[in-house]
């Protein structure tokens, strides 16, 4: 899923799914099956990255001394699994998740072109083409601040998953 851009990616999944089999809506946004092809076409690149990142994480966690702790104490592999590795493991999947939120949202842009999507990303294109500026420039903001309000609540939410990150001030 990395090495395709998202609009091969989106077209690929056109001609599979709604040429050939004929599963699924080419594009518009009549109903949820509509939402399927855009959906797997914005995942599809991030799923790769989170997948790594999350086994690298818990594979990380699980050599730390309060993981062997736990075990010796005779915890369950699941719990240790659950209340230790996991946990702690999903600080950096987090910052994945905020930092790839930009992504998607580039990738909406061209996503929604291809499956006829209306949305932001398609306004955007007709505001390029149409040489709107204004609406373009406002695009752009809304876009940017939906960034920095996502990474804004990524941050504080370290605090919820490892305490004494919120008592470091």
């Amino acid at each position: 899923g990395l090495s395709m851009p998202i609009f091969w990616t989106g077209l690929v999944l056109i001609v599979v799914f709604s040429l050939w089999l004929n599963w699924l809506p080419v594009g518009g946004a009549g109903s949820l099956t509509h939402l399927v092809l855009p959906a797997v076409t914005l995942a599809l690149p991030s799923v790769a990255m989170i997948a790594r990142m999350t086994r690298s994480a818990v594979l990380d966690v699980l050599r730390e001394d309060y993981v062997r702790t736990a075990r010796a104490k005779g915890v369950g592999e699941f719990l240790v699994l659950a209340r230790h590795a996991l946990r702690n493991a999903f600080i950096p999947i987090l910052t994945l998740l905020g930092l790839q939120s930009g992504q998607l949202m580039g990738g909406a842009v061209l996503t929604e072109t291809v499956f006829a999507w209306p949305g932001l990303g398609r306004l955007m294109v007709k505001a390029i083409f149409a040489r709107d500026y204004i609406l373009l420039q406002g695009a752009v903001l809304v876009f940017a601040l939906a960034f920095v309000i996502i990474n804004l609540i990524v941050d504080l939410s370290y605090g919820l998953l490892d305490p004494r990150i919120g008592r470091q001030g």
